[in-house]
C-alpha cells in the first residue's frame, strides 16, 4: 500500500468520524481540514521551538569562545615575559 492511497484512507476515516460525532451533536470541529490547521500550526510552533534552541546554543558558544579567547590572551601575556627570560639563559648553539 503506497503512502498517498493510506493518508487518503486515514483522512476519509477522519471525515466519517468527523460526520458521525457531528450527527449525534458531540462535535463539528473533527475534520481533515481542521487537522491539517493543527499539524501546520504545530509545525510552525516546533519551528520557531527549534530556532530558539538554536540561538540559545549559538550564544553560549560564542560566549564560551569570548573566554576563550581572553584566557589565550592572558597565559600569553604571562608566558612570553617567562619565556623570553628562559630563552635569555640558553646556551646558544
Amino acid at each position: 500500500m503506497n503512502t498517498k492511497r493510506l493518508l487518503n484512507v486515514a483522512l476519509e476515516g477522519v471525515d466519517t468520524l468527523g460526520y458521525h460525532l457531528e450527527q449525534m451533536g458531540i462535535t463539528d470541529k473533527l475534520n481533515r481540514h481542521n487537522i491539517a490547521a493543527f499539524a501546520m500550526a504545530e509545525q510552525k510552533h516546533l519551528e520557531g521551538e527549534w530556532d530558539s534552541i538554536q540561538v540559545r546554543v549559538n550564544l553560549r558558544r560564542s560566549q564560551f569562545e569570548q573566554v576563550t579567547q581572553k584566557i589565550e590572551t592572558r597565559t600569553n601575556a604571562l608566558i612570553a615575559p617567562v619565556l623570553s627570560q628562559v630563552n635569555r639563559f640558553r646556551p646558544s648553539h
